[in-house]
């Protein structure tokens, strides 16, 4: 039976309705569903990609970390790697002034970095380059590899070997320093953050004749532990120097004082208690060479400038020069005082912590 025209039309319209609907699907597709598709698969790349870019950060030990630090004014950044051994390389990053020269050598400031930082990290908190270029000091930040702690903890607490090697590593560094760039040779100072302000101790008291100051900001005692557990301990105060150690060290020092010596401790640092601080400079005190002339200690100062956290500064001095620094610093936890905003291990609202160590380092001779 011969269809009607009714019919004919209805099949006519479907055709039309069909073929404009795959006309209508394909513009849809081209103009819409597949740049969101796209649009989706970018952004779940990007995402996969800052996950796996988090990880990586995370596996690196470093809790807030930075990308490398840029020359923005006068002065410039370098960096490289140092070292040979089992324990090797180290790398590292080192502000020099544009006013350091052949001719007019600067002093040099080695700052080793805590904990879950890193040279880079490390160079943000402190504001080194800004402070460094204000003040005209080479700044030199060796970096711990998560090789030789995957906290990127100096080895503090095993001062017999691996402490030893690094130690050996951060002399050589410095050895390499002085010889690249406008360094006054016999102005370099050491300061540290936790367990870099345990190494550079260490450093102080294993190579003396080599620093003009030593400095340690919320550190524990050195030598007072040879392995995590005993670290652990001090770190809450209640362990101190090893007698034989100190023993060793009179030795080692040979007549000589042990470096100048700044001590910069929060009251509320509830990793490392305040008591390290005050048994480092009882260890300092205790290692002054027999027959000579007695510390003199100066009467305690309070200081606040505005709104920064209060300090009490206790001051023992040698032949009238300022020798043995200790400042409390109150309601400061484990952190770098006066450090950058936004970062781990830093306390914006302290009194910059690196300006006071270089003050120090001046006025002790370094």
């Amino acid at each position: 039976m011969p269809r009607s025209s009714g019919a004919k039309l209805w099949s006519t319209l479907n055709k039309a309705a069909t073929r404009n609907a795959r006309r209508m699907q394909r513009a849809v597709n081209k103009t819409l569903t597949k740049p969101m598709t796209e649009a989706i698969v970018r952004n779940a790349v990007k995402q996969s990609a800052a996950v796996t870019a988090a990880t990586q950060r995370a596996l690196t030990g470093v809790v807030s970390p930075v990308k490398a630090p840029e020359s923005r004014g006068s002065g410039r950044w370098e960096e490289g790697a140092w070292g040979a051994g089992p324990l090797a390389p180290r790398r590292y990053h080192i502000f020099v002034p544009a006013g350091a020269t052949a001719s007019h050598r600067a002093p040099m400031l080695v700052l080793l970095h805590g904990c879950g930082q890193d040279a880079a990290s490390f160079a943000a908190v402190t504001r080194a380059a800004a402070v460094a270029r204000e003040s005209g000091w080479v700044v030199l930040l060796p970096e711990q590899s998560s090789q030789a702690n995957a906290q990127r903890c100096w080895n503090w607490f095993r001062p017999t070997a691996q402490g030893a090697a690094e130690a050996g590593l951060l002399m050589a560094l410095i050895d390499q320093a002085i010889r690249r760039h406008p360094v006054a040779v016999d102005r370099v100072s050491v300061l540290g953050l936790s367990a870099g302000g345990a190494m550079a101790l260490m450093m102080g008291l294993r190579y003396p004749e080599r620093f003009a100051a030593v400095g340690s900001h919320s550190g524990a005692v050195p030598w007072s532990a040879t392995n995590a557990a005993q670290a652990t301990r001090a770190m809450r105060g209640q362990r101190g120097p090893d007698a034989q150690a100190m023993h060793a060290m009179r030795l080692g020092l040979a007549g000589r004082r042990p470096p100048p010596l700044l001590l910069l401790h929060g009251d509320s640092d509830g990793l490392v208690d305040f008591s390290n601080a005050t048994a480092t400079a009882a260890m300092w005190m205790h290692l002054q060479p027999e027959g000579a002339h007695p510390l003199t200690g100066v009467p305690a100062r309070r200081i606040q400038r505005g709104m920064r956290r209060a300090v009490d500064v206790f001051d023992w001095t040698a032949s009238k020069w300022p020798y043995l620094r200790l400042v409390r610093i109150e309601g400061l936890g484990h952190a770098w005082s006066g450090g950058a905003g936004g970062h781990a291990f830093s306390d914006p609202a302290g009194p910059d912590g690196l300006k006071m160590a270089l003050r120090f380092f001046l006025a002790a001779g370094g």
